[in-house]
């Protein structure tokens, strides 16, 4: 209790001891001087009224700022004593100005004559650069933030903001005001208070205030009915008066007294107060490490500016060696072509008249002596050929284009252009089609096409389903996945388990992609091959060579048994069986059925019962075939109590075939009445749970895990997964996740590897 006296003393002290700091909260937000009648914007914020006109005005609105009669007729705000904060305000910003102008507004100020809607005012606010809509009645619709304006003047008295008030009857000099007058709007001193208010009087009933310069209501009152406002209206968190609580405006809406509005925001805002006060200690903590990252970003930022500009160095060094080598062999590939045509030239200036190859020509023909004249003519001869050839097919020993020196730098400019900071990847998205629970967990992803690159990967998962423990979750972790798939191995079966990926490059960690909840097997996964050496017809079962899919392919008898069911010819049904046979626990396989199927059965047997129907295989084609042999389920020779030695689920046609009750399926040959059926849609793939203490198979949707049909089997000995086919169909066993196992064979209570 004693604490609570404390801290409710702190409240009270604690406005008398911050007053001097709260300056900025009374600053308006367009003159930057402290408030003078401000107004509540819808947004919560506030404006001097003078402003408001000024900046509507300003928009093109004349009219609309308000009650003239508002304005107090005090000496303090008057024209020739107001400071000259309005030379002074912010005008508002261009692009705010031109969407204004082109919405329609500023043209014609007020309602157009014969509008069908009056015009709505929008008024841009200084502090959250917002637009806010003020009505049709502009300024003349907000209330004033008395609350506010009492703030200010208890500021200005505590920091003795522009001096003394004075009196504004007495004659000059006046003396100094110590009351002050609602009613009659003005400041006096003692004598001039009771000359104004004489004893006897109407004016003698005035109370008296503080003095002030800026006079305010006794009240709230609504602007637009000038009642005194009595309630709260909380669905449009306005405060109204009688009038407004019956209008059609407010019809429907939660309405408060405006006392109990009063109550409950103060005892939030104490609260809220009293909080802040008392974790002082937290707030400067918090500063502190502000501050603390403050000095980290101004390292961190220096050292980015100096890595930008060590790479940005690093290119122009590359360009200028570049630079250098290309102006090299330019250089190179110039002086080469000088030097040939300068040996061309050289060449034609000696067969000029007189000079070089033609003087000495000339001087070789005066020769008289015939066997001196052949000896030196033979060799000027095949230089004065070569010489003349070159005259008759001149052209010049090199060209004096350098196109081949030309550089595209179209690829180089746009990387340049393009080159920027590496962002963060974007979060990475699952791809749910090919990520599932098997025997692993198999996960897999892609980027969004515009995210940068990763240069690896981070994997999260946990399981959902265990008890949660105190403080955040935790997660398993892979680190530095490469690639955009991941296997988690060994899950554990029955649980549910949530996965999320992030990517990872220079620039840092990206964000998480959406979690995705995969259910993992109810059992162990049994890995099994499909075995064709028993009761499999060749002509009709065509088994794949990985020995995972099958399909029944009907042929000739088929077609026989078609032309026969008139009259009573039913027909067989070929059946194929997994290598693999359970003796103990419990196991878990899935498989995929071909939608368009005729009729397929999928589900498990005892093996000695599945090889005895084998052996004695009817005959489709003879008219005498008895479909009820007894070979279905065993169940005629049986007491009612013993369970069936099959279990089989029917699917055709794109459905599954749901009988009443486990025994609808429990044969091979089942013929329950269709009243006591029904039909579901086939999922992309069907799980298959047997239990073999307890004698249960359970089928599921393989994909969300939901229950389809659970049966009783009879578990005596060895019970084998199989597969039925009438007329055409196919099945795919799911593969496994991780390595492939090795091919056991379990037939007849004996195991063997292939």
């Amino acid at each position: 209790m004693e604490g609570w006296r404390q801290l409710s003393h702190n409240l009270l002290v604690a406005p008398q001891t911050s007053m001097k700091n709260m300056e900025k909260e009374l600053l308006c937000p367009v003159c930057q001087e402290m408030y003078k009648q401000p107004l509540v914007l819808p947004c919560t914020h506030n404006v001097c009224q003078a402003c408001a006109r000024e900046v509507l005005g300003q928009q093109g609105y004349i009219g609309h700022g308000g009650d003239p009669s508002s304005e107090p007729t005090s000496p303090a705000s008057t024209p020739s004593t107001r400071s000259p904060r309005l030379s002074r305000r912010t005008l508002p910003k261009p692009d705010r100005l031109d969407r204004l102008l082109k919405s329609g507004f500023g043209t014609y100020p007020g309602r157009k004559r014969g509008a069908l809607h009056p015009q709505t005012i929008i008024f841009p606010c200084p502090a959250c650069q917002g637009d806010v809509e003020l009505g049709e009645r502009g300024l003349s619709g907000l209330f004033r933030n008395l609350t506010l304006e009492r703030v200010v003047e208890r500021y200005r008295q505590s920091v003795s903001v522009g001096g003394a008030i004075l009196c504004q009857v007495c004659k000059p000099p006046p003396l100094e005001a110590t009351k002050g007058c609602t009613e009659c709007r003005a400041t006096f001193c003692n004598e001039c208070f009771k000359l104004f208010h004489p004893w006897g009087t109407q004016k003698a009933q005035h109370e008296p205030t503080l003095p002030t310069l800026s006079f305010r209501p006794k009240g709230l009152m609504c602007p637009d009915h000038k009642e005194e406002v009595t309630h709260y209206c909380k669905t449009c968190q306005r405060l109204v008066c009688q009038l407004c609580r019956v209008r059609r405006t407010h019809s429907g809406h939660k309405i408060t007294p405006v006392l109990s509005a009063y109550q409950a925001l103060k005892d939030k805002l104490t609260k809220s107060l009293a909080y802040i006060l008392g974790n002082q200690d937290t707030v400067q903590t918090q500063i502190c490490e502000l501050e603390e990252t403050i000095r980290h970003t101004e390292v961190s930022g220096q050292q980015a500016k100096e890595e930008v500009s060590q790479l940005v160095r690093g290119l122009g060094a590359v360009l200028e060696e570049k630079r250098a080598s290309l102006l090299q062999a330019i250089e190179e590939c110039q002086q080469e072509r000088l030097s040939r045509l300068s040996a061309q030239i050289h060449e034609h200036q000696s067969l000029l008249d007189g000079s070089g190859l033609v003087g000495y020509a000339q001087e070789v023909l005066k020769e008289t002596d015939q066997p001196c004249f052949v000896q030196a003519a033979k060799q000027l001869h095949n230089r004065i050929a070569r010489a003349t050839e070159a005259l008759q097919t001149f052209r010049p020993a090199a060209s004096s284009s350098f196109r081949h020196c030309q550089l595209d730098v179209g690829r180089e400019m746009k990387l340049l252009t393009e080159l920027n900071f590496l962002r963060v990847p974007e979060a990475p998205v699952i791809d749910t089609q090919r990520t599932f629970a098997y025997d692993q967990i198999f996960l897999c992803w892609r980027l969004p096409p515009h995210s940068p690159p990763a240069w690896h990967y981070t994997v999260e998962f946990r399981r959902t389903d265990v008890p949660a423990q105190p403080g955040p979750a935790r997660w398993q972790r892979r680190e530095e996945v490469r690639g955009t798939s991941a296997l988690l191995e060994n899950p554990d079966t029955g649980s549910v388990y949530v996965l999320r990926v992030r990517g990872c490059n220079k620039a840092g960690y990206g964000e998480y992609s959406e979690d995705v909840h995969l259910h993992t097997p109810p059992a162990p996964v049994l890995h099994f091959f499909l075995d064709g050496r028993w009761g499999a017809s060749r002509e009709r079962l065509a088994i794949s060579k990985d020995q995972r899919a099958v399909r029944s392919i009907p042929g000739l008898p088929l077609l026989l048994a078609a032309e026969r069911l008139l009259t009573g010819c039913h027909l067989s049904v070929d059946v194929v069986l997994g290598d693999v046979a359970v003796t103990q626990g419990r196991s878990y396989w899935a498989c995929a059925v071909d939608p368009a199927s005729y009729l397929v059965k999928v589900g498990v047997g005892l093996e000695s019962k599945l090889q005895e129907s084998f052996q004695g295989a009817p005959d489709v084609i003879s008219p005498r075939y008895d479909p009820d042999s007894g070979h279905d389920s065993g169940a005629e020779d049986a007491t009612v109590e013993a369970l069936p030695p099959f279990a089989f689920l029917t699917i055709g046609m794109g459905k599954i075939l749901l009988g009443s009750g486990a025994s609808s399926n429990a044969g091979l040959t089942g013929r329950d009445g269709p009243a006591a059926s029904c039909t579901v849609p086939l999922p992309p793939r069907l799980g298959i749970c047997l239990d073999y203490e307890r004698g249960r198979v359970s089928f599921l949707d393989a994909v969300s895990f939901r229950g389809l049909l659970e049966c009783p089997l009879d578990c005596s000995g060895p019970v084998c997964p199989a597969f039925c086919f009438i007329g055409g169909g196919a099945v795919q066993l799911q593969e496994p996740v991780g390595t492939k196992p090795e091919r056991k064979v379990t037939i007849g209570g004996f195991a063997k590897l292939d």
